[in-house]
């Protein structure tokens, strides 16, 4: 064993560091995933006996009403959660000089990330709260009648996207900033001496040396926009109406709450809601790799 040790040391240490992590992961990650998968065919309360159902829970989903809105949103939430990957990428762009008090200005713009979420969840509730809500008080201002937000049916999902917006934005940013100190400066003057300025520098010079913080923001944002379960917790519970549910809190609802604690059923939302994530990342890294080989 001594000699074995003594011949693959090198080989072998990376993966002794690695040891430990990875335990952690497959127990508290990998595992829980396939369990997950493997409650989701049957009907168990999470306290009693299972019973096996097959995939019944996921032909109920296809005629749940709530499954339907809570698919819905989360499509309207990864469309525009999105927004935050170009909106960070110019902000970064912006706080990227060497101008006096630009230290004074990253300091404003990476507040929002180090906020708590339910503390964000709570700014945005008081920002939209009917009566004295600062953006209520403004609507009344310029139309006479102010708009309750997230009392809107309509109107409540955008509220409380934009609510998420404001600290992924700078989760984003910070990305972008880091990127930002790994470009290499004789390829931005050698784009200079031939001519190239403002989009066409940003387009062909910065952005293919940013793919890396590129590929990291989507993914975080894909995630953050697919599993946005604690803004709706705090701003809404899911409401009104249910009009804001997402399929992370239609889970919880259905799993451990008032519907009668269905783990099965609460596990195949799990699942699907897997199953979207990844081919979204999946596609992403697909993209990025085939972009890399072609080059």
């Amino acid at each position: 064993m001594t000699s074995y040790w003594k011949a693959n040391q090198r080989r072998l240490a990376p993966w002794l560091f690695l040891a430990p992590g990875l335990l952690m992961f497959a127990v508290y990650v990998i595992i829980p995933i396939f369990q997950s998968m493997w409650i989701s065919f049957y009907d168990w309360d999470g306290l009693g006996e299972a019973t096996w159902i097959g995939t019944a829970n996921y032909v109920e989903m296809v005629g749940d009403p709530n499954m339907v809105t809570s698919f819905k949103n989360n499509i309207i939430w990864l469309v525009l959660y999105l927004l935050a990957v170009p909106a960070g990428l110019f902000i970064a762009i912006f706080l990227n000089q060497t101008v006096t008090g630009i230290r004074l200005y990253k300091s404003l713009f990476f507040f929002p990330f180090v906020i708590s979420q339910v503390v964000v969840g709570l700014i945005f509730s008081w920002f939209y709260a009917p009566g004295f809500g600062l953006l209520y008080k403004v609507i009344e201002f310029f139309t006479g009648t102010g708009i309750a937000v997230l009392a809107d049916p309509d109107l409540v999902t955008y509220g409380i996207i934009a609510a998420g917006l404001w600290p992924q934005i700078a989760y984003v940013m910070i990305l972008y900033l880091t990127g930002l100190n790994n470009v290499a400066p004789d390829q931005v003057e050698a784009a200079r001496l031939d001519g190239a300025k403002g989009w066409r520098m940003l387009y062909y010079v910065i952005l293919p040396q940013l793919r890396p913080a590129t590929f990291i923001a989507v993914v975080v944002t894909v995630i953050g926009a697919l599993r946005s379960f604690d803004l709706v917790s705090i701003m809404t519970s899911g409401g009104p109406f249910g009009s804001s549910r997402v399929l992370s809190y239609y889970m919880y609802e259905t799993a451990l709450s008032e519907y009668g604690y269905r783990m099965g059923y609460g596990a195949a939302i799990a699942v699907v809601l897997f199953a979207i994530m990844m081919i979204f990342i999946s596609g992403f890294i697909w993209k990025m790799w085939r972009d890399e080989t072609e080059r």
